[in-house]
This record gives C-alpha cells, structure tokens and sequence, in this order.
C-alpha cells in the first residue's frame, strides 16, 4: 500500500509507506553531527556503495490485553481502492526517546489485497506536560486508551502531509480530544474530487507555515515545508519536523528503512495470505513454474510473505515474488527514498527536494529519524539522509551550484549511493509507468521550482 499511496499523482488514497526499529549505535552519530555543513551542496558524490545505518533499539513496547472489541474500527473508506483492516486496528505503542517521544503503530492494507504495511503515529511530550501528535492513526478504544495511559493532554494534533492515508484519521481523532488544536500541512487537495477538509471532519484548523516560529510548539519543535509544484494531478506536500532536545527528525513519507522482520503490527494472517502463490505471484514469477503447495504458518513462510509485501510496496510490479529473497536484500536494512516517491514525485522537482534537504541537512543536527512507515526510529543522521537522495546529484547536474563540502559529505560520498541499489530487473514496471504517465500528460517530466535566493 506504500506504493500505490505515494504515487501520489495517481489515486492520492493510496499513499502508504512502512516503519523502522533500530538498535542505537553510540558510533555511528559522529556522521554530520559532530560537523558543520554549511548549506550543503550538490557535491558530486561518487558513491561506491550504500550507507550503512542501523535502527535504534527502543524500550517499552506497550500491548494491550488484546481485547479485540477496543480494535474495532469502521474503515471503508479510500478511493479507488479502500484502506484495511476493515473493522479491527490492533496498536502497538513503543516508547522511542525515553518520557520524551513515543510511537503508535498500526496495520494498513490495500483494499482486499494481502499488502500490508505498518502505519505510525509519533507522540511528543512537551516542556508543558501537554502532547503533540505527529499523523494520528485511528482512534479504536486501545489506541486512546495507550495514549490516556502517558498521563498527559493533547494538547495539538499535527496533519504533516495531504495525503489520504494520514488525513483520513484527523478527525475521528480530533474527535477525541476536543481542546486539542489541528494544524495542518498546506495546499490540502483530494482526489478525484477536490474537497475541503470539513468534508473529512477536520474543523478550525491551523496551517502550518515553513520555518514558522510563532507556532506554539516552536521553542521545542522546528518545521521545513515541501511544498512542491503540481507534478500531476496536484502538489506533493510534506512538513519535516525537528525536535530540539531529543535530536529527533520526523518525516512522513520521505525516506524509509525497510526492517529485515516483518513490524510486530502486522498481523499473521496477512503475512501468510502474502506467501499464498497466488495470481500477482504466477504473473510475477519470471516465467518459472508456480507450485500449488499448501501454505504452512512456520517462520520462513510469514518471511517470505513479507518479502513480498515489500517488493509489491516498493515497485508495484517487482520481477519476482515468487523468489524475493535477493531483491529483498538490496532494499532493506538501508536508508532509502521509495522507488515509488522517488520516480513519480521527488524526480519530477528535484531542484525543490534538494533545497528542502539541503535546509533540513544545514539546520537540523539530528541523530534519529522517524519516518510514517516501516521502521523506526532509524539511527541515522545528516550523512545518511544526504546520501539516500544521492540521486538527485544526476538529476541535476550541473544546475546545482556545488559549494565547498564538509567533511561528513565527503565521507557519505565514499560510502555509497542508496539509491543506485535498485534493482535494475524491479524498476521495470515502475519505470514503464513513469513514461506512460508522462506521454498522456498525467504527470510531468520534470518541474522547475528552485526556490529564489
């Protein structure tokens, strides 16, 4: 669901990506921490092979006694294709930063297929005692319930992109709390009909502005808009945010590190009804012969289901699902920008995303990341994020002015360029789509929106 989410140009609705847990390397944050980067540039970075972080080990998970009538949820909703489960969310609350930052986690599903991913919610505690919460997710009972269980009022709620998959919880949540303030990401769109956001339930709220310092949360968290030109159907919208004290960068969709284990959210019988060989596996399976072997629940088969999910994530069409093992490897355990975001959004405006990283690499000393899906946090700093956008350096060439680079810089250059790990045979479909939307005029080969100095 990640993938068809995010191309965001095609039905918004299916923005989804997943999230990360990762054990905190003491080692590893020197990189573009310990050093100033002044703004960087597009040095050209000859990557050899990709930068390796890690996920930071987080303490107290939180599970409820599993009483399935507080996972009830009513969600049909999502156009074309509605977003799963149906009518029962388990959440999983993980205390991130401790009594600072905690994380809530969701199962998310592409209508009736068996592709999951995992949804988060991230919860900051203020200096006020009250909360801040970062793309809410559902508000079954156990969620509201995890949150009540931190002691403390929400006091704002926090929409940081326009797509469907986050905004469709707002309101039911805002619901909730109703002395808690909604702020929300700029130029809100929808599609196939642009509707405002009373239409989704979210009431009174407040826009969030790039850089914006009379926000009432701005002595503690810091946000850097993207707000890009239309690439397609409308703009690709995302606020970045930095929380000071914990040196903890939280994005949406942006960059992702696909976890080796499947996230703990995502239930047992989606990932064997994803190891099922079934039509998407026949057709994607490089000609060989498909067996009709009965699924059995062990460990390997709840991993290959997994896999699987991955790959259809990430590529829509991957080469093989009936084999994913190799294709898994080259995009998991690494920081990425999705294959989806990268190709139908970042590629269209790279002159934009590169200011808008460029900003966040300069500005912001972050040692985590917490993205909205997949793993997290990610141990990963500002030599990391550079380089998962090294991609942008062949895009733009020559247009971005180079500048004098850090040192942090040209090490993330000898380490490697994530994103030139693609698998060249998973791109295909992908890439076939990118070019056909660009030939009917859906979607634009590129934009310029450099931002003026």
């Amino acid at each position: 669901m990640a993938a068809a989410a995010i191309a965001v140009h095609l039905p918004k609705h299916a923005s989804f990506l997943p999230n990360p847990k990762l054990p905190l390397n003491q080692n590893s944050s020197f990189l573009g921490v310990s050093l100033k980067i002044g703004r960087p540039m597009s040095v050209n970075r000859k990557m050899k092979g990709p930068v390796t972080v890690s996920a930071a080990s987080t303490s107290k998970t939180v599970v409820t006694d599993g009483d399935r009538s507080k996972q009830f949820y009513i969600n049909f909703t999502g156009f074309p294709f509605p977003l799963g489960p149906f009518l029962n969310r388990r959440t999983i609350r993980t205390e991130a930063v401790k009594g600072s930052i905690w994380m809530f986690e969701q199962e998310q599903a592409l209508g009736f297929s068996s592709v999951s991913t995992n949804i988060r919610m991230t919860v900051i505690k203020l200096k006020s005692g009250g909360l801040w919460v970062h793309a809410p997710i559902a508000p079954t009972k156990e969620c509201i319930q995890l949150i009540e269980e931190l002691g403390a009022p929400v006091e704002y709620i926090v929409l940081p992109t326009f797509a469907y998959e986050h905004k469709i919880f707002v309101g039911p949540f805002s619901r909730k709390f109703p002395k808690a303030q909604v702020w929300v990401a700029p130029r809100q769109w929808s599609w196939p009909l642009n509707l405002p956001l009373e239409f989704f339930g979210i009431f009174r709220a407040k826009t969030i502005k790039d850089g914006d310092l009379s926000t009432p949360w701005a002595d503690e968290i810091e946000q850097k808009v993207l707000s890009s030109p239309e690439v397609g159907i409308g703009p690709y919208v995302e606020v970045a945010f930095y929380h000071k004290r914990s040196r903890t960068l939280l994005v949406t969709d942006a960059v992702i590190f696909v976890p080796r284990k499947p996230p703990s959210s995502i239930s047992s019988q989606s990932l064997l009804a994803s190891a099922k060989n079934g039509l998407a596996v026949k057709i994607l399976s490089k000609g060989k012969q498909v067996p009709n072997d009965p699924v059995v629940d062990t460990p390997n088969t709840r991993q290959k289901g997994w896999e699987r999910m991955v790959l259809q994530i990430l590529f829509l069409g991957p080469s093989n699902l009936l084999e994913p093992n190799a294709s898994f490897a080259q995009m998991s355990q690494k920081l990425i920008v999705s294959p989806i975001v990268k190709t139908l959004v970042f590629s269209k405006v790279p002159e934009k995303v590169r200011d808008w990283i460029d900003e966040i690499a300069s500005d912001w000393r972050f040692k985590r990341i917490i993205p909205a899906h997949f793993e997290a946090p990610v141990n990963a700093g500002r030599s990391e994020f550079l380089a998962a956008f090294g991609f942008l350096d062949d895009l733009l060439g020559e247009r971005y002015v180079n500048r004098p680079p850090s040192l942090s810089i040209l090490f993330t250059s000898l380490m490697g360029k994530a994103a030139s790990y693609f698998p060249p045979d998973d791109m295909r479909t992908l890439s076939s789509l990118d070019q056909f939307l660009v030939s009917v005029g859906a979607v634009k080969k590129t934009v310029s929106g450099r931002k003026r100095r």
